[in-house]
């Protein structure tokens, strides 16, 4: 049964299962790591690691197969797409600058504060602007096609962000199962992700 709710997941079920992961990590991320002792700052710091991982896969296989759905499903597409591939473009630096603090870092918590702040609004713009006219004119099969493409995607997907390569499918399906290797190799060597 499991198998066949995997097959059957449209691409709009794959993003909100995702979004909700998401939007959990911000939620606590936004409570903050209350008192700032060495071992609550590791568990933020750890938390922001997860977050780091989870968007790079999620903008992956979003700016791979989703964007470009959308650009070629909606007459106004690119229009769509342009804001949101823009949006995690920024994201992507806040990300990787994030990756490179500690927690007690003056700067960390404002770049908290501020991917917290943008990933909810880029959530919001997806949601609430794209997905109904994707859902209106788009058909089920085709859905579910990209639904498909985009789960296998991500189990190959880049794990840390790379805010210099361009968000073009072309790029990223060339690309990305390289990179996606060796993010995943350093994940490996570093325990990154797996830290408890």
């Amino acid at each position: 049964m499991h198998d066949d709710q995997e097959v059957e997941m449209d691409a709009m079920s794959f993003l909100r299962e995702d979004h909700e992961k998401v939007l959990a990590m911000l939620d606590e991320l936004e409570r903050g790591p209350g008192e700032r002792t060495p071992e609550s700052l590791a568990a933020h710091k750890r938390l922001v690691t997860e977050l780091v991982i989870a968007e790079s896969e999620h903008e992956a296989v979003e700016e791979e197969y989703f964007w470009p759905s959308v650009q070629h499903w909606l007459e106004e597409g690119r229009d769509l797409a342009a804001p949101a591939l823009e949006q995690e473009q920024e994201a992507k630096q806040v990300l990787q600058r994030l990756e490179e603090l500690e927690p007690d870092d003056a700067e960390f918590e404002t770049l908290v504060s501020r991917i917290v702040a943008d990933g909810r609004a880029h959530i919001v713009y997806e949601e609430r602007t794209v997905w109904p006219l994707v859902r209106e004119r788009v058909s089920h099969t085709e859905l579910d096609e990209v639904g498909e493409k985009m789960a296998r995607a991500k189990k190959i997907a880049p794990t840390r962000p790379h805010p210099h390569t361009p968000p073009r499918a072309g790029v990223l399906k060339s690309a990305g199962p390289a990179v996606a290797g060796l993010d995943k190799l350093r994940d490996m060597a570093t325990g990154r992700g797996r830290e408890g």
